[in-house]
């Protein structure tokens, strides 16, 4: 079995995947490691902001996803308690894709996994990566097969992390263990089939100590997913002994917002409640990376502007943009060629994500309290054009990479190193 690469990627979720696609199209040998088997339901969003959908057309999978979302998202609605604002999303300025959608997770992943295959990239799923050692232009990955014994050594001269939000990477070591929390924020994701809930609406749900949303996912189903405090969590499960954490927040929901108890009242739930958590929102990509990160693992913001898979995606086609880049390729490869690709990535990286990240920060503080939250429904209601505006200014109709597509496409650009 083929054990040396031009790049290991390690994730295969959206970022890890699309960044195998360019770089397989463009050449590159890719050793692309997954440690778990698709599809699989995972607490992550599902919306991708219309902005993103020409993207997922240059990777091979428009026609699938189109095929399979739900509705076209045109509205935005806040809820808490009884009340309700609604107010029109903003259209992308790409005519050809006007709105958002959702797809599900176990569904889009699938997708792009698949056509990272077709492009080149050698999938190793379901294996995880062991260890990491040596350094940039010589990284080698111990990795093992989950499901049996064996394992092989895993070299390249690049390597990039694409890892999920509650992993950790080997060269990391163990995962740092945070002291428990009141304020950790756990996640909580469900499906629902028969909701009543209004095409093309994505509804956004404030309660005390946490926020969540709505939205039709394709399939005739609905997800409901959102984050609370762990304190608020414990507190509603000590008042009602024997119910699941899951069913604990679902019965909140149901409680104390008049909009989920309408959408779920004949609907009947798929499977169980997912979990995971604690959030982690933050920046975690640098200048002086010697791995190159992309998705979760280079920064996340909280889910309630829903902008974690236009992260995902952009950030692992920036990325590439760089590593194929005509004027990088002249640059002496490996050390000092990676050193200049990470410091231009991880500034283009900041100056596209870090405004998202600080709005959905100040954003989900203020819907998780009381004496912020109703005076922003307020707000709202008098003016319901803040939330477009909010919308805007959170992305959803503003691509990083939409003027380079076509050039990564339709240029054959090899690993500096190869001969």
């Amino acid at each position: 079995m083929r054990t040396a690469f031009d790049a290991i990627i390690v994730g295969a979720g959206p970022a890890g995947a699309s960044a195998a696609i360019l770089l397989a199209r463009a050449g590159w040998s890719v050793a692309l490691v997954e440690k778990q088997r698709f599809p699989r339901r995972k607490v992550c969003g599902e919306c991708i902001a219309a902005s993103n959908l020409p993207l997922l057309t240059d990777l091979g999978i428009g026609a699938a996803f189109e095929a399979g979302a739900g509705p076209a998202l045109r509205h935005v609605a806040l809820m808490r308690g009884m009340r309700t604002v609604v107010a029109d999303l903003p259209p992308n300025t790409d005519k050809r894709h006007l709105w958002g959608r959702a797809l599900a997770r176990e569904a889009l992943d699938t997708l792009l996994v698949e056509q990272a295959r077709l492009a080149g990239a050698h999938l190793l799923q379901p294996w995880s990566v062991k260890r990491i050692e040596g350094s940039v232009g010589n990284w080698q990955c111990d990795a093992r097969a989950t499901d049996s014994n064996a394992s092989l050594r895993l070299c390249a001269p690049v390597l990039i992390d694409a890892h999920g939000s509650w992993e950790s990477l080997a060269e990391d070591g163990a995962a740092r263990r945070l002291a428990r929390s009141g304020s950790d924020l756990l996640a909580f994701k469900a499906n629902f089939r028969g909701a009543k809930l209004t095409h093309g609406l994505l509804p956004v749900l404030l309660f005390d100590g946490g926020y969540g949303g709505m939205v039709m996912a394709g399939g005739g189903m609905t997800t409901v997913a959102g984050c609370i405090r762990r304190d608020r969590l414990e507190a509603l499960r000590a008042a009602s002994p024997g119910l699941s954490a899951g069913d604990t927040f679902e019965a909140m929901l149901r409680r104390e917002c008049g909009g989920v108890r309408h959408a779920l009242r004949s609907a009947t739930r798929e499977g169980p409640w997912l979990a995971a958590g604690p959030l982690n929102p933050g920046i975690r990509v640098g200048v002086a990376d010697r791995i190159l990160r992309i998705g979760n693992a280079a920064g996340e913001a909280h889910p309630i502007i829903g902008e974690g898979m236009s992260m995902a995606l952009q950030s692992a086609w920036l990325l590439c943009e760089h590593l194929l880049s005509p004027t990088l390729r002249q640059v002496t490869p490996d050390v000092a060629w990676q050193a200049q690709v990470a410091r231009e990535y991880a500034t283009a990286w900041q100056q596209t994500f870090a405004p998202r990240i600080r709005l959905a920060s100040i954003f989900a503080h203020a819907a998780m309290r009381p004496a912020l939250a109703a005076p922003l429904l307020s707000m709202a209601r008098l003016c319901p054009g803040l939330l477009t505006r909010g919308a805007i200014h959170s992305g959803k109709t503003h691509c990083a990479v939409a003027s380079h597509w076509p050039a990564i496409e339709r240029e054959h650009k090899p690993y500096p190193g190869t001969p």
